[in-house]
């Protein structure tokens, strides 16, 4: 269940919480008449199945709760009752399968900003890189992996095409190549100055047959990013935040900046090419398999709730 609180104008309180109380879906709707002076309103309160949570929502929004009041969605670990039992059994699907897309739109728009802490992570993320290519040590080229905030910008795109909601695309690219640009400027500077003062050789970086992967791209490599843009997708738009940290691990995006970077500082031309196009292939694949994955939840979301409403009002 999620708790629904509102801040609903004092003339529109007894619609919203008749809506409110007629949903099946909805449960232990409480009111304070006139709670907030400033703006002036009602607060509504409620729990809310998960699954039912995007509809309700969507109702609210085209009663100008969004302009004249405010919608709140907050998750909650445990609800026990009969009564929120009820209206989870009302509700559509399972729990675990539910999207919420305003949910997802309000994160994605944070999300997506070209923030200090975005470049700042993404930079530290391409440097741990070219220190492992330089190493050739696989277990850093993972830690750059797992550092790397670029899912996020990615997920904005197939977000922004999916939904679609296209006043996001150009947010998002900007802060994905953006970010990219920056952090491989940087790294691409510090290299040449270490390579410069006898640091590390041309030969070093050539010679690195674990993190090898990196530059030699393939199908294999559009294969994973495809299989991870599914996972991201889902990851995003349910419980299971946690199969993120899989995502960031299995695709080569920072590490290719990062064999980027010491490409360019060593001027290896083709490894330079290489690593560019294993970040193509990557993104391709992630943006591919993400905007489908989305596009699929939402056709059968928009199947599976007319056909449940439909039940509950025969039972």
């Amino acid at each position: 269940m999620l708790h629904l609180r509102l801040r609903v104008p004092s003339e529109q309180a007894d619609d919203v919480t008749a809506f409110l109380c007629d949903e099946p879906t909805v449960t232990d709707v409480a009111v304070i008449p006139h709670a907030y002076v400033k703006p002036e309103g009602a607060l509504v309160m409620a729990h809310v199945a998960r699954e039912s949570a995007q509809s309700v929502i969507s109702s609210l929004r085209s009663r100008g709760l969004v302009s004249d009041g405010f919608i709140a969605l907050t998750e909650t670990d445990t609800v026990m009752g009969d009564a929120a039992q009820r209206a989870e059994k009302a509700a559509p699907g399972n729990p675990i399968d539910g999207v919420i897309w305003d949910l997802i739109e309000d994160r994605a728009r944070d999300d997506i900003r070209l923030s200090w802490a975005f470049v700042s992570f993404l930079t530290l993320a391409t440097l741990i890189a070219a220190v492992g290519r330089l190493l050739d040590q696989p277990i850093l080229i993972v830690g750059a992996m797992v550092v790397g905030p670029e899912f996020a910008a990615v997920a904005g795109i197939c977000f922004a095409l999916a939904r679609p909601r296209p006043a996001l695309l150009p947010t998002s690219l900007t802060t994905l190549f953006g970010g990219f640009a920056i952090a491989t400027a940087v790294a691409t500077v510090l290299a040449g100055v270490v390579h410069l003062f006898g640091g590390f050789s041309t030969d070093q970086v050539a010679h690195a047959p674990q993190t090898q992967f990196i530059v030699q791209p393939d199908i294999w490599s559009f294969v994973i990013a495809m299989l991870a843009g599914c996972a991201g997708a889902l990851s995003l738009t349910t419980s299971k935040s946690a199969t993120l940290v899989g995502v960031f691990i299995s695709v080569t995006t920072v590490p290719a900046i990062g064999t980027l970077s010491l490409s360019l500082a060593t001027g290896d031309g083709t490894d330079a090419r290489e690593s560019l196009l294993q970040l193509g292939i990557n993104l391709v694949g992630l943006v591919l398999a993400g905007t489908a994955t989305l596009v699929i939840q939402k056709l059968v979301w928009q199947h599976v709730r007319p056909a449940t409403a439909e039940r509950v009002e025969s039972s």
